[in-house]
C-alpha cells in the first residue's frame, strides 16, 4: 500500500471515528474537536504574535486571557499599555482587531479586523496583520 492511499484510508477511518463520536454525543464531539484541530492552530496562533516582537525591547505584547476560540492581549509601548489586540480563530479562519483599553490615551482609527485562511498564516502574515493594526492607533 502506498504512502498517499494508506494516508486516504486514515482520513476515512478519521472521518468514521468522528461521525460516530458526533452520533453519541455531538456536544462532548465538538469539544472534543475543537481541542483536537483547532486549539493547536490558535497556541501557534499566540507564539507567532508574542513572536513578531521578540526582538524589540520597547514593545510588548502580552496575553491576558480570552475565550475558548479567542485570545486578547495587550500591547505595551515603554512599559505603557496602549491598546488591547484580540486574536481569533473560527471556521478555517484566523482574525485579528486592535482595541481601546481603559487608561490609555490612545485611540483606534475605525477599521474591520484583519481575516486570513488559516492555511495563510504565518510569520509574514502576524507581522503585516500587526503592522497594518499598529497604524490604525491614534494619540
Amino acid at each position: 500500500m502506498s504512502d498517499m492511499s494508506h494516508t486516504g484510508f486514515q482520513d476515512g477511518f478519521r472521518d468514521a471515528c468522528d461521525r460516530l463520536s458526533h452520533k453519541v454525543d455531538a456536544d462532548n464531539f465538538e469539544r472534543f474537536r475543537w481541542g483536537r484541530d483547532e486549539a493547536p492552530k490558535l497556541v501557534k496562533m499566540v507564539e507567532l504574535i508574542k513572536g513578531a516582537v521578540d526582538d524589540r525591547t520597547d514593545i510588548e505584547i502580552n496575553e491576558e486571557g480570552g475565550e475558548q476560540n479567542i485570545k486578547r492581549f495587550v500591547i505595551k509601548v515603554h512599559g505603557k499599555r496602549i491598546v488591547g489586540l484580540t486574536a481569533a480563530l473560527e471556521n478555517g479562519q484566523a482574525a485579528m482587531i486592535v482595541n481601546p483599553i481603559e487608561r490609555s490615551e490612545y485611540k483606534i482609527a475605525p477599521g474591520d479586523p484583519i481575516i486570513a485562511d488559516w492555511d495563510d498564516v504565518n510569520e509574514q502574515w502576524i507581522a503585516e496583520t500587526l503592522g497594518k493594526l499598529m497604524e490604525r492607533i491614534e494619540r
